[in-house]
């Protein structure tokens, strides 16, 4: 494994009065392409995503970023989950875009705020630099995960939250390149929010009532 994380980590190029490793390209590259294709409802976005995830994992771990590795260990697993998700539609057999109800709002404060303890907790114990927004980020990261799995439309307001959070803690830990990324995510997330919102309003203009097909 340290074989492949060195090569990962080794200098491919300067730029900006800088070296960017292999892994911070690619994963720039993929972290990009991934949140478009989600943007646009295209399902490539999951295997795209989980090789951003390897990548940010192998980045993060070699810079002793612990929380962060293990996210990104968090996210090819609901990654993986929400593949199957959107190729099989679950249970319910649900595919179009719908906002959450008044429970799933509660849900979701909820398992914010819960994971925000534990993770801050945890966080602490391990002596991290700064547990609160790691611990903020981590559980916003996992709920917009989740949502984005089941084709919510708030995942993209948690996704908006994320980021502008992010941006200023990957500043401060000197990964700029992270950091711009996060930017652009925040661009995309504004973005594919509308996407999101603009189609489920449009579905929901033009669904036929159940009623009006049981009569046909």
């Amino acid at each position: 494994m340290q074989i492949i994380l060195d090569w990962l980590n080794q200098p491919l190029f300067s730029a900006l009065g800088g070296t960017l490793s292999v892994v911070e390209v690619f994963g720039f590259a993929t972290g990009l392409l991934a949140v478009w294709l989600t943007a646009c409802r295209n399902i490539w976005n999951f295997p795209i995503g989980i090789a951003n995830g390897a990548l940010l994992f192998a980045l993060f771990f070699d810079a002793r970023l612990f929380a962060d590795a293990a996210l990104q260990i968090l996210f090819i697993i609901l990654g993986l989950a929400g593949w199957w998700f959107w190729l099989t539609g679950g249970v319910s057999k649900r595919k179009t875009i719908r906002a959450s109800s008044p429970i799933e709002h509660l849900w979701t404060v909820l398992s914010v705020v819960i994971l925000v303890g534990v993770l801050y907790a945890i966080l602490t114990w391990l002596k991290g630099s700064i547990p609160i927004f790691d611990a903020l980020i981590t559980a916003l990261s996992i709920v917009a995960q989740w949502l984005l799995n089941r084709k919510i439309l708030e995942t993209w307001l948690l996704w908006i939250a994320t980021d502008i959070i992010s941006i200023p803690v990957y500043l401060y830990k000197e990964l700029y390149l992270i950091a711009l990324l996060y930017m652009v995510f925040l661009v995309l997330a504004c973005r594919g929010y509308q996407l999101w919102r603009r189609e489920m309003l449009f579905g929901q203009a033009h669904k036929v009532p159940r009623a009006a097909l049981a009569a046909e």
